[in-house]
């Protein structure tokens, strides 16, 4: 495949912690914050932008994105879900990076700061020398994150029902997916809860 050919970090954070009680995005886990530890991992020369979508008054985590370097879209009316969440993103990058069909977006949800280096890099890998539209990770029988998708799927986003999700845009293309076996079961972890952060911690430490 070309080595021109450009991937861009798409990471839905409008969301309200409502689950975890408070702003989960902004725990500390070691010396980072949650999010920070996913746009660090992001932060790669493969990985052409890192755009995150959160709410306008989140001044905070907007602060926070920043300093790491990324690209902060706060529409002026909150996502109301993950596929608006999304929509808004591509647009982002599709009015400051045009695109091309054969290029690349990879969604990853803010909560999943436990992104391995070494597996994000065999997964850019396998997505660099693939011609499926849509590449999964896949650990312990079930489909983990990041999903890569093609960008020639970028229009179809927004035809996506409103009472549907992204998945709704695997299943369209479930007969033209990539799936990569792991081991690393950190493709599945995510955090919602406050049972979820205490083992995100302990995980984080190695126990």
């Amino acid at each position: 495949m070309p080595s021109s050919r450009k991937l861009f970090a798409v990471i839905p954070a409008a969301g309200l912690s409502r689950r975890m009680g408070r702003p989960k995005l902004l725990l500390p886990l070691g010396e980072k914050t949650v999010i920070r530890h996913l746009l660090d991992a992001l932060d790669r020369p493969d990985v052409a932008g890192r755009v995150v979508v959160l709410r306008r008054d989140d001044e905070a985590l907007a602060a926070e994105v920043r300093s790491a370097g990324a690209i902060v879209v706060a529409p002026a009316s909150p996502p109301p879900d993950m596929r608006s969440s999304v929509q808004h993103a591509l647009d982002a990058i599709r009015a400051t990076h045009a695109p091309t069909a054969d290029d690349g977006w990879l969604l990853v949800p803010a909560d999943h700061p436990l992104l391995v280096a070494d597996v994000l890099a065999q997964l850019i890998k396998a997505w660099n020398t693939s011609d499926a539209p849509i590449l999964v990770p896949r650990c312990d029988g079930r489909r983990g994150h990041p999903t890569f998708f093609r960008w020639s799927l970028a229009d179809e986003v927004v035809t996506i029902p409103c009472d549907k999700g992204l998945n709704e845009l695997v299943r369209w293309h479930m007969n033209d997916i990539a799936e990569i076996s792991l081991q690393d079961r950190s493709v599945l972890y995510d955090l919602d809860t406050p049972e979820d952060y205490e083992a995100m911690q302990a995980r984080f430490r190695g126990e």
